[in-house]
């Protein structure tokens, strides 16, 4: 049976009306200038609003274009929180044509928008053989470091630790903590078990999977897309990559809804 059939392409954003690029200090910014920024570090980060279409756009034409641009001389990848590291086999498979696209789907646990919001990077990526990275962490042992600390994973067994970073993992640095209890309000110190523990399991699991993809493929560009928390301060995952791979030079870029995008809301 085959997949389903590509959805029709939409038509192209006009830079200025549906996004416009600021600078982090507001200053004014463009398009071309994301990509041109990527040609000297060695992984983007695309921080999402997960349930923005206009946001999944622009990220694949970052794709897209460090593609066109950079990969006569390097390797592009395509990383992605949005699949788990224990279905990266499942992931490769696809890419190598071994399975359709329908098994594919039914294994990997893709999220919901995956067919809007994500397909169309992943097809772009096999279709010009990127390699695709699986970078999250294996939902269920994020349960329980969220439940039950970070230290219960240390008795798991040698298969799942397969699919997690090295244990232990980093902790929250203060940015970091600080963040967390904003983002939380009030409720931070009354959540039970200890959930900054899952959420810095996830920025390990990426930043790791970041780092090893770099590793595998020397001088390569990582574009790695995440939700915004974990990547746009320069905490989280950007934390947890510089201590698996120190001196590792990246960019991010923070998607942000607005209803009058020409209008700078730091």
């Amino acid at each position: 049976m085959s997949g389903p059939a590509a959805p029709a392409e939409p038509p192209p954003l006009s830079e200025g009306s549906d996004f416009v690029v600021y600078r982090a200090d507001g200053a004014p910014a463009s398009f071309d200038e994301i990509i041109a920024a990527a040609a000297s570090v060695d992984v983007v980060f695309v921080g999402e609003e997960h349930n923005d279409p206009i946001t999944h756009r622009v990220q694949a034409q970052i794709l897209q274009q460090a593609f066109v641009t950079q990969t006569a001389t390097r390797p592009v990848v395509l990383s992605l929180e949005m699949f788990e590291r224990d279905v990266q086999y499942v992931v490769d498979e696809y890419r190598a044509g071994l399975i359709t696209e329908d098994h594919f789907r039914r294994s990997s646990r893709p999220w919901d928008n995956y067919e809007s919001d994500y397909r169309p990077m992943v097809e772009f990526a096999i279709a010009h053989d990127l390699e695709v990275v699986a970078a999250n962490a294996p939902r269920r042992y994020v349960n329980r470091a969220s439940r039950l600390g970070r230290d219960s994973l240390d008795t798991l067994g040698p298969e799942a630790r397969r699919h997690l970073p090295p244990l232990p993992y980093p902790e929250a640095s203060d940015d970091y903590q600080a963040e967390w209890d904003a983002l939380m309000g009030g409720a931070a110190g009354h959540m039970p078990g200890s959930p900054i523990d899952g959420q810095t399991l996830w920025d390990a699991s990426m930043g790791h999977a970041v780092a090893t993809a770099l590793d595998r493929q020397s001088g390569a560009l990582v574009v790695h897309m995440a939700g915004g928390f974990h990547v746009e301060n320069g905490t989280g995952t950007p934390e947890a990559l510089e201590h698996y791979r120190p001196g590792t030079r990246a960019l991010i870029v923070a998607a942000r809804p607005a209803a009058d995008p020409t209008t700078w809301d730091a």
